[in-house]
């Protein structure tokens, strides 16, 4: 690759949608309530993410009962993974290339 930034993801560059992945890449599934209290964000705001991540098949959503409630856990899936392992070589390829 010539240009390492265009092996950059424009869907990655979002802070807590790289939060998201990067959570998910190392755990094999996080709770709704978890990603939320360790990226600090709002309910929105984490929704909206997930769910753009959910629909470019990065991400997958399991609901589950827990007694009486509701337990909404994510995973990634194999295309998030390759995405993201690829966005980070590329960043990986552009950090080498500028070093003095």
């Amino acid at each position: 690759m010539n240009n390492p930034i265009l092996g950059l993801k424009k869907e990655f560059e979002s802070r807590v949608k790289l939060g998201i992945m990067s959570i998910l890449m190392v755990h094999t599934e996080m709770d709704y309530n978890d990603l939320k209290n360790i990226l600090q964000v709002t309910d929105g705001n984490l929704a909206s993410h997930l769910k753009s991540l959910e629909h470019l098949n990065y991400i997958k959503m399991e609901k589950a009962f827990e007694g009486r409630k509701t337990k909404t856990t994510y995973s990634v899936t194999r295309n998030g993974k390759k995405a993201f392992e690829e966005h980070l070589n590329a960043l990986e390829i552009l950090v080498q290339s500028n070093q003095s």
